[in-house]
């Protein structure tokens, strides 16, 4: 449905995970939410599904320090599946690094569209997610 917003959550840490869902949810706006512990749960059902965008995340917060496949990894990998994928996915880069090395490599990677230091407060949230339910009716 065009009016709900698909939103995607790709990271390890199971309180982190349930506690973006909680704040998501709180915000009461028209959400689908989906979550992957790491990268490569993630790429694989994009994989998996590269004929079906409908299910596809619109939005993606993703964490950089992930087992298996972290954050960059995914980022490597989501850049040579993204000409296949016939809907536009906004990424969050979302970590607690406040390294400027991490910073700076989100930067230079053009598919991502900010990087958020952790925690993501209700507010940063809900002007995310309104933002993006507003290009959509446009």
């Amino acid at each position: 449905m065009k009016n709900i917003l698909k939103t995607c959550i790709v990271d390890d840490d199971s309180i982190y995970q349930f506690t973006m869902v909680k704040t998501l949810e709180s915000t009461k706006l028209p959400l689908e939410i989906m979550v992957f512990s790491d990268g490569e749960e993630a790429i694989d059902f994009m994989l998996d599904n590269l004929d079906q965008d409908s299910v596809f995340p619109d939005v993606i917060f993703l964490d950089i320090d992930m087992p298996v496949m972290d954050g960059f990894q995914f980022m490597e990998e989501y850049v040579k599946i993204k000409p296949r994928v016939g809907k536009k996915i906004t990424i969050y880069m979302v970590s607690s690094s406040l390294d400027p090395v991490d910073i700076e490599r989100a930067k230079r990677i053009s598919a991502i569209s900010d990087y958020i230091v952790k925690p993501i407060g209700l507010g940063r949230l809900k002007t995310i997610i309104e933002g993006l339910l507003a290009e959509r009716k446009e």
